[in-house]
């Protein structure tokens, strides 16, 4: 009797995957099918590439959060050099295409006490909820009840962030600093490749002081090349790079409109991006699309590759810190304008020093992050 019920229960379990990738791939259809309606073909393709996205961060669980930690707590170095990897190959296109083209742009972002307090921050954030903006994203897709805590109070603290980045930014900085300005389009391609070696060589030599493992894992280096592929596709698609927390703070802002909460006198939502992203349709932000895409990319990955959501609901600890976690990631994201893809991946890609500001900072809230977890039930480590 066991035996056939366990041969009766299978199929199921078969049909409730299918299901949940039928699903992925219908929705992702629908909202390409829409945005070709309104006449915008490159955004259908940055749904397509979110799609794409998704599926590759959660089938090489390319984690930046596990890989941070793992380097402070461990001296394990091997994925953190895997990520510079795909940061060299998005400014292999980034740098010279967004200094020689006029319809193109980098990531970029002013140095001063925002950018250090919000990236610091995120990187507390990053320890308690367990994830960063992409991370969060796949993870939610793959039917994590828990990320679900951490997605609701990110976009909660994008939008009082985005409220608290006007006082920030009036405490002075310096401008953007970009080396294709100094340096001509190749001129800061090879700047900003020499950085990023650099910063593989110094990540080498402290992991192989604390005789750390420095190879990292083959699904991570797979992952690691096709992710930079379609963050390239992203940036041809958007005309910029790939940006997640500026959906997380569009979301916000019109739940915080269709609440009674009028925001759009904030001076943050009044500068040209904000203003018009919350006056017009979510299918008309690039950051929406290609998250939105994400979502269900690792939700049809996940599907795809075993029962879908069936892992344990988690303590109310865990929750408490993924809750935390999030307020921590908005807030800080909207001030270090943007997370670990935003503002490091696409900083450091376009060649913009903010992005190596942010990671350092980030790092240091990290190591601060990790020294919290006990106290939620998690692990240090």
């Amino acid at each position: 009797m066991a035996t056939l019920a366990a041969t009766t229960a299978q199929p199921a379990v078969a049909r409730r995957d299918w299901l949940f990738v039928a699903a992925a791939v219908l929705a992702t259809a629908l909202i390409v099918g829409l945005v070709l309606i309104d006449g915008q073909p490159w955004s259908a393709a940055l749904v397509i590439v979110g799609f794409g996205l998704g599926a590759a961060f959660f089938t090489a669980q390319f984690s930046f959060t596990a890989s941070w930690r793992h380097f402070l707590s461990r001296g394990e170095c091997g994925n953190l050099l895997a990520i510079l990897l795909t940061i060299a190959l998005l400014a292999l296109v980034v740098v010279p295409v967004a200094a020689a083209q006029k319809d193109f742009g980098g990531s970029i972002a002013p140095l001063g006490i925002s950018l250090v307090v919000g990236s610091f921050v995120f990187g507390i954030g990053m320890q308690l909820g367990n994830g960063c903006g992409s991370g969060t994203l796949y993870t939610v897709g793959g039917g994590s009840g828990r990320m679900l805590f951490t997605l609701a109070f990110f976009i909660v603290g994008s939008v009082l962030g985005s409220l608290s980045l006007p006082a920030f930014l009036a405490m002075g900085g310096i401008d953007p600093v970009l080396a294709s300005d100094y340096f001509g389009p190749w001129g800061g391609l090879a700047v900003t490749l020499a950085s990023i070696g650099v910063a593989a060589l110094v990540i080498l030599a402290i992991a192989r002081h604390r005789g750390g493992e420095i190879r990292p894992h083959r699904n991570f280096v797979i992952g690691a090349f096709v992710i930079g592929a379609l963050m390239i596709g992203a940036f041809i698609a958007g005309g910029h790079p790939w940006s997640v927390t500026f959906g997380y703070t569009v979301w916000g802002g019109k739940l915080a409109m269709l609440a009674g909460w009028d925001i759009s006198q904030a001076e943050f939502w009044t500068w040209p991006g904000p203003q018009h992203a919350l006056k017009d349709s979510v299918l008309g932000d690039t950051a929406s699309l290609t998250d939105l895409g994400m979502i269900f990319g690792a939700m049809g990955a996940a599907a795809f590759s075993k029962p879908f959501a069936a892992g344990p609901w988690p303590p109310a600890k865990s929750l408490l810190a993924a809750s935390i976690g999030g307020l921590l990631m908005g807030w800080g994201a909207r001030l270090g304008f943007g997370c670990n893809i935003g503002a490091f991946v696409g900083g450091v890609a376009s060649g913009s020093v903010h992005g190596w500001i942010w990671f350092i900072a980030a790092l240091g809230g990290c190591a601060v992050g990790m020294r919290l977890r006990p106290w939620f039930g998690l692990s240090r480590d």
